[in-house]
């Protein structure tokens, strides 16, 4: 099955987000529609879903997809401006937001994107191109002491001195201009058994080039901050994630927000907070969907509601 008609976790999204059928639903990465295509399913005529998506050409793919749909409002914009976005909108409140984060699988299939570093392109890795900052700028323009922090902060590399001095050594000679230039020079300079391992040794440095280029990390920050203080009364908050720093912040984020931090001993009544934790362990995919689509292997879902 082709993972761009295969949205991961389709079905547990949908249960989670527990749709009402007039009710307001945003799909803040809505690629090639999958997830909008089930939330729309379960629509009545008095029900919208607002479909966002940074990258053009998925907007464009969505333009025709929808044009004639009453249902559906598309937006070409990050979901960090979801605020805004709804402020334009004069929407104050919805009833469920899904973020299905990462890179598309139409991105990463698309080799002149550069985010694969199985395919030969430019560096690139935007996933809006009208962006300033490319993966070429992070590579050939940040400073060692600039590479060494993304790598070690979003590749979570816990010593990338080598990988780091041998791109500054060979950008003096001439611009590293291409994802094959940059997977030759990772696999040159890293630990020789780390080419033997199943995952490529280049996995965890695109990773990292790819969420400085876009940011990912304080979107998803702006996304969370923002989005749930933007939930109606039962409103629910669906968030997949494909890596553990992405987790790792829903994660905390959602703890903090559900929990309440008044010690036990204080005599306080009423500590109850307006959120409440749906998922108490990330959900994560069958073996069988795992089969059908190998994206899903690393996909976790976690999930809030506002019940006030």
């Amino acid at each position: 099955m082709n993972s761009l008609h295969n949205p991961v976790l389709l079905n547990e999204s949908i249960k989670y987000l527990s749709i009402k059928p007039n009710g307001i639903y945003i799909d803040c990465t809505c690629g090639r529609g999958g997830h909008t295509n089930k939330i729309l399913s379960c629509l009545n005529d008095e029900g919208k879903i607002i479909c966002l998506d940074t990258d053009k050409q998925a907007y464009d793919y969505l333009l025709k997809k929808y044009q004639n749909n009453i249902n559906v409002i598309l937006v070409n914009d990050n979901f960090k401006n979801i605020k805004m976005i709804l402020n334009k909108l004069n929407i104050s409140k919805v009833d469920g937001i899904i973020a299905d984060l990462g890179v598309s699988s139409p991105m990463f299939d698309d080799a002149e994107r550069g985010f694969s570093y199985h395919q030969n392109a430019r560096l690139d890795m935007r996933m809006n191109q009208d962006d300033l900052l490319d993966a070429y700028k992070v590579i050939n323009e940040y400073d060692a002491k600039e590479l060494t922090r993304i790598f070690k902060q979003y590749g979570e590399v816990s010593n990338p001195r080598r990988i780091v001095n041998a791109i500054i050594f060979t950008r003096k000679n001439h611009a590293i201009e291409t994802t094959d230039e940059l997977v030759n020079i990772i696999k040159n300079n890293v630990n020789k058994k780390e080419l033997f391992k199943s995952k490529h040794p280049a996995r965890v440095y695109f990773q990292a080039i790819r969420i400085e280029v876009n940011h990912e990390l304080d979107n998803l920050k702006k996304l969370l901050s923002d989005g749930t203080n933007l939930l109606n009364k039962d409103g629910r908050m669906v968030i997949i994630t494909f890596h553990s720093l992405e987790d790792r912040i829903v994660k905390q984020f959602f703890n903090n927000i559900t929990i309440t931090h008044i010690p036990k001993e204080v005599p306080i009544m009423n500590t109850a907070t307006d959120f409440e934790l749906l998922t108490k362990k990330p959900v994560v995919a069958s073996q069988e969907e795992v089969k059908l689509n190998n994206r899903a292997r690393s996909a976790k879902l976690r999930c809030l509601r506002r019940y006030n």
